[in-house]
């Protein structure tokens, strides 16, 4: 279901922002949610298309917004076995596996986290983001693991979008890559934005896109003659754009072990270790885990911290890269 809304921006609301805007007229609508919409491009201005919640309106101005109303219907239950790590009566923090999506999207309906969520907590989620993102605040890739925080109810989502959007929330990801990070630690600071050439893909951009920053430190590297130059990173995000470290690693030309589709061609692997090089071949996701979050509680006000060892796959890997480093 549809609605429409439409307003004309008077004369003590010029120069407002546009989410402001909104949410002045609009009471019952939040601000994420508008926020939301218009990244969305529901929203016109003088029927153009507008999708940035910053800019300003004018004296006059005739604003049309488009709020989808959500399909609850649509979200088939998945029966699941969710790894929670937290939960307590506004948000659960779940270690995800790698190979299951987030949430329903084209090429899979409904064996996702959101059906997951469904089949586990029916009517215990928020609903102010997308019809069939309920709970969702971020996201992590399918094919990346570790830790996600669900919000369940609308305060508690406002309250974490609102510390993601103001880089106040804790990540901290371990990954593997290629070669040696030059330096082994520092800050990449970028604009990414989607690719020209493949649009399920980003890359880093000079001047257009959404900045990105990630600080980085190299934890270990493994370099030898039965195994090919490596190295454990460990990444802290200061902003969650979409694909960002498997982008920053590839732009700094070290790329995720595992990694598809950001991989480089690499030659050949030499005098590797045979148990090695079998686990590389078999690794079915990249080398990607989300390790650490925190957050201030929504509720509670007291700061948490949780974190999460590497799944076995990954973890056999390292173990093995020591022994033969040794």
């Amino acid at each position: 279901m549809k609605k429409n809304i439409n307003l004309i921006v008077e004369e003590d609301e010029n120069n407002l922002r546009l989410d402001v805007f909104i949410n002045k007229r609009e009471k019952l609508i939040s601000r994420t949610r508008i926020k939301n919409l218009i990244l969305k491009e529901k929203l016109k201005i003088n029927n153009l298309i507008i999708d940035s919640p910053s800019k300003k309106v004018s004296t006059g101005d005739k604003i049309n917004l488009e709020i989808l109303k959500p399909e609850e219907a649509s979200l088939k239950p998945y029966k699941f076995n969710l790894d929670i790590v937290h939960e307590d009566d506004d948000l659960i923090v779940i270690n995800k596996p790698a190979g299951i999506i987030m949430h329903p999207g084209a090429g899979n309906y409904d064996k996702t986290i959101v059906n997951a969520l469904v089949y586990y907590s029916k009517d215990s989620l928020s609903t102010i983001g997308d019809e069939l993102r309920p709970g969702i605040v971020h996201r992590i890739d399918k094919d990346t693991s570790g830790l996600v925080v669900i919000a369940k109810n609308n305060e508690t989502h406002e309250n974490l979008s609102l510390q993601f959007s103001e880089h106040n929330i804790t990540r901290v990801y371990q990954l593997l890559i290629w070669g040696k990070l030059r330096p082994s630690s520092g800050k990449i600071d970028t604009f990414i934005t989607r690719s020209s050439k493949n649009r399920q893909m980003m890359e880093v951009s000079i001047s257009k896109g959404k900045r990105a920053i990630t600080n980085y430190k190299t934890i270990e590297v493994f370099e030898n003659d039965k195994t090919p130059t490596l190295s454990l990173v460990e990444c802290r995000l200061e902003t969650g754009r979409t694909h960002q470290i498997r982008v920053h690693m590839t732009h700094m030309g070290n790329s995720i072990m595992g990694d598809g589709k950001y991989k480089k061609k690499y030659k050949k692997l030499k005098n590797i270790d045979t148990n090695l090089e079998n686990l590389i071949h078999k690794l079915d996701r990249q080398f990607l885990h989300a390790k650490t979050l925190g957050f201030i509680h929504p509720r509670t006000k007291k700061e948490l911290i949780f974190s999460s060892i590497l799944p076995q796959e990954l973890e056999k890997i390292v173990q093995l890269l020591r022994n033969t480093s040794k």
